[in-house]
């Protein structure tokens, strides 16, 4: 169990999101940050990270890994398909 709340939890998710991000630029990729729900943060690959077969690795290895080093080891990370921005309730 987490011990925050999702309000607690969006401005550490969001420095650590913004500390990935340059790395993901370095191959055309970017990454929105939506919101946390439930302990679960949800963002967006964006650019060449769209389609790419790395991107589920990326999230897993990059970007989860890195929250739950800086953050809580019990964090999960979904990426919300474009378009579903808005229902994220459904994934």
């Amino acid at each position: 169990m987490i011990p925050f709340s999702d309000e607690e939890l969006m401005a550490p998710v969001i420095n650590v999101i913004n500390k990935v991000r340059p790395s993901l630029a370095l191959d055309g990729g970017d990454i929105d940050f939506i919101t946390v729900k439930n302990s679960k943060v949800y963002v967006q690959l964006k650019g060449a990270c769209i389609g790419c077969s790395s991107s589920s690795s990326t999230l897993k290895y990059g970007v989860e890994r890195q929250l739950r080093m800086d953050i809580h080891p019990e964090i999960c990370v979904v990426n919300v398909p474009s378009g579903m921005e808005n229902d994220i309730d459904n994934l």
